[in-house]
């Protein structure tokens, strides 16, 4: 198995990993807003405190899979220090071993963006975010100012208010020990950001997150994050020790070139093109994958994250993303079909 399949499968090993039995895991929330199957009616209105607040209390899912893997996706390469964008590089190389899951450390910053549950605890003076991984976040709602020169802090400080149903908050204070995706993409103790959150029904919640490094990036940018109610279950502790599998990051991301097939550029011609996901799937929306033919080689961009180059195993198999991708041809004259493999079972798209 090529080196890079084998961290995949540790990798997502570990993610899945779960207590085979869990309490309340199918416990029906009372008091949320039923359609007449029974099922919650995540489309019914927003639910207010007793100050006329909107209530974002409740187990939140958060779906990024743009941002999750590159938070600085619509960004030019320009508007990221050189030494920032090889130190990516240099992450990646090393396929991700030094990131805060692996090492069981605290997210930082990519709390924001990292796809996850997240559990809402809302009072007038305090929000509490509770994580699978045992952190929280503290966001505190009584007037009180960010401090100018805090101790930098793993997960930062943060503090909000309401304009209008729009809660902001503004985070600060975080140390320079952790990236802010799971790229690599690093930032300084200067880093500053500021969360617009809003519940427009019962079951989304959405989030326009700023982020400001003036000493890595050029300007201020702005990423969209949604996220979905989890009704009727339960956050679940995922203790990072008992699943971490460190050992088995050995190697280097190249090491998949050493032994790449060549394959005949008709063939990689044949895959150019854009690939939609097909029913069923788990998110609110579709993948999309775009392939490009690049120096000789295939290059794929997974829902917008960047161009990211792919070894070929064979004329048809392809590692670089997610745990590979495979083509699948159909009858004469129509597109091959292509897969993505997952420990849970591969997804099928189509090409446009």
């Amino acid at each position: 198995m090529p080196m890079r399949n084998i961290t995949v499968l540790a990798i997502l090993c570990a993610a899945l990993s779960r207590p085979l039995a869990a309490q309340w895991l199918n416990y029906k929330n009372p008091g949320m807003p039923r359609t007449a199957d029974g099922n919650v009616d995540l489309k019914a209105p927003v639910p207010r405190t007793a100050d006329g607040k909107p209530d974002f209390t409740g187990l939140w899912n958060r779906i990024s899979a743009k941002y999750d893997a590159n938070v600085a996706a619509d960004l030019k390469p320009e508007d990221i220090q050189p030494w920032a964008r090889a130190l990516v590089k240099e992450r990646m190389e090393n396929l991700g071993r030094d990131h805060m899951f692996i090492k069981c450390l605290p997210v930082g910053p990519e709390y924001s963006v990292a796809q996850r549950y997240m559990k809402l605890v809302q009072t007038p003076a305090l929000i509490v975010i509770l994580e699978e991984d045992l952190i929280y976040r503290q966001i505190y709602m009584d007037g009180r100012p960010l401090e100018k020169n805090p101790q930098p802090a793993w997960m930062g400080y943060s503090v909000g208010h309401w304009e209008g149903d729009t809660l902001v908050v503004d985070s600060a204070g975080f140390n320079d020990q952790t990236w802010l995706d799971t790229q690599g993409h690093p930032h300084t103790e200067a880093l500053k950001m500021r969360e617009r959150i809003r519940r427009p029904d019962f079951g989304h919640l959405m989030n326009e997150i700023t982020f400001e490094d003036a000493a890595i990036y050029a300007k201020p940018w702005t990423v969209k994050i949604e996220s979905l109610l989890a009704p009727d279950t339960q956050l679940i502790e995922n203790v990072c020790l008992e699943n971490s599998k460190l050992e088995h990051f050995v190697g280097k991301a190249s090491d998949d070139l050493k032994n790449e097939k060549k394959v005949p550029p008709a063939i990689l011609a044949s895959y150019v093109g854009t690939y939609v996901e097909q029913p069923k799937y788990w998110r609110t929306a579709a993948r999309v994958v775009e392939f490009s033919v690049e120096d000789g080689a295939l290059h794929a961009d997974l829902d917008g994250r960047g161009k990211v180059r792919l070894s070929a195993v064979s004329d048809t198999n392809f590692i670089g993303i997610q745990g590979g991708v495979d083509f699948v041809a159909k009858g004469a004259g129509q597109p091959p079909d292509m897969f993505i493999r997952h420990v849970s079972g591969n997804y099928r798209f189509a090409r446009k």
